[in-house]
């Protein structure tokens, strides 16, 4: 029994590692960090259920996956971008634990060169505040737009077979799993400043 449980106590370690807030963290920031990469996991699992595993979730006659791609490399299926642009998301959405982690504030021993060394504020501020600046407005004119006047970010009507509305079940799951989004600017901000706030305070 030992033997099996060694790699999910591994894999628990990690986990514990990555989530452990350092001390000094408010109670409302680690919960605010914590909710950022779950304010991106619906989407992603939408994504992936509808456009890589075809799941019944879509309306009749809704986009494939295929459609509006023409932009993608030709060794590049649809199914594949929708995977990793949903892991990429969620990869840059768990940045934000690191405001509130360990490895937030000390560069871990797999990073060749940095390992051990204080992070500098700046290079975690600076992205954090970047990247809060872009997404709040983004996901709120998308999202709202999209859901409130079922219209493009160019005010053109959305386009005919468009998969997220509020016209039948699949369209409401669509909708559900995107208005989240609109979170992840104005969460990923409050922790960034207090990050900055615990980290000049003490440096």
């Amino acid at each position: 029994m030992s033997a099996p449980s060694a790699p999910f106590a591994r894999l628990r370690a990690g986990w514990n590692a990555a989530h452990e807030p350092v001390a000094g963290v408010p109670r409302w920031a680690r919960i605010a960090a914590l909710a950022v990469p779950l304010t991106v996991l619906p989407s992603g699992l939408w994504r992936i259920a509808a456009f890589t595993f075809h799941l019944p979730i879509l309306s009749g006659g809704a986009l494939d996956a295929g459609e509006g791609s023409d932009g993608l490399p030709s060794w590049l299926p649809g199914e594949v971008y929708v995977v990793l642009l949903s892991a990429l998301s969620e990869v840059a959405a768990f940045t934000a634990i690191g405001l509130i982690a360990a490895w937030g504030e000390v560069f871990p021993r797999w990073i060749p060169g940095l390992r051990g060394r204080r992070v500098p504020i700046p290079a975690a501020v600076i992205p954090g505040l970047v990247g809060a600046a872009i997404l709040t407005p983004m996901w709120t004119v998308v999202v709202v737009n999209c859901l409130v006047f079922q219209e493009t970010i160019q005010g053109r009507p959305l386009p005919e077979g468009f998969p997220i509305h509020f016209h039948d079940w699949q369209g409401v799951l669509g909708a559900v799993a995107y208005a989240p989004l609109v979170a992840w600017g104005p969460l990923l901000a409050a922790v960034t400043i207090a990050y900055y706030r615990r980290r000049t305070h003490t440096s």
